[in-house]
């Protein structure tokens, strides 16, 4: 079941912590009534951020599935791999590349219209 849903925000609410995980873990917890995120996957189209990643980590997400890399900003594998660092208190499992060509023509449309 889905428990939420939503997308990047930052320029709508000028809010750099706006993006599309931070305001789905976010919802998230709240429709469930608690911050701690665990039996849930985070599906999104591009890999996570360095706070993104974090974020999961705290939530206790048990997986998260993302389309395209982020060879810029990626934190779940590309630059760093912030969800599975054995040094941090929780792991997140990670699933790369899932529909990846879909994912990447779906931001490069996004990014064209915003321009």
């Amino acid at each position: 079941d889905v428990v939420a849903e939503d997308f990047n925000r930052t320029i709508q609410s000028s809010d750099p912590t706006a993006h599309a995980e931070m305001l789905v873990m976010r919802a998230a917890g709240n429709a469930l009534g608690d911050w701690r995120l665990t039996g849930h996957t985070l599906v999104v189209t591009l890999e996570p951020c360095s706070m993104c990643a974090g974020a999961s980590v705290w939530a206790r997400l048990d997986h998260i599935v993302y389309g395209a890399a982020d060879p810029r900003a990626g934190a779940a594998w590309s630059l760093y791999n912030i969800p599975q660092d054995p040094r941090l208190n929780h792991r997140v499992d990670l699933t790369a590349g899932v529909m990846a060509e879909e994912a990447t023509t779906l931001l490069q449309s996004f990014f064209r219209a915003r321009r």
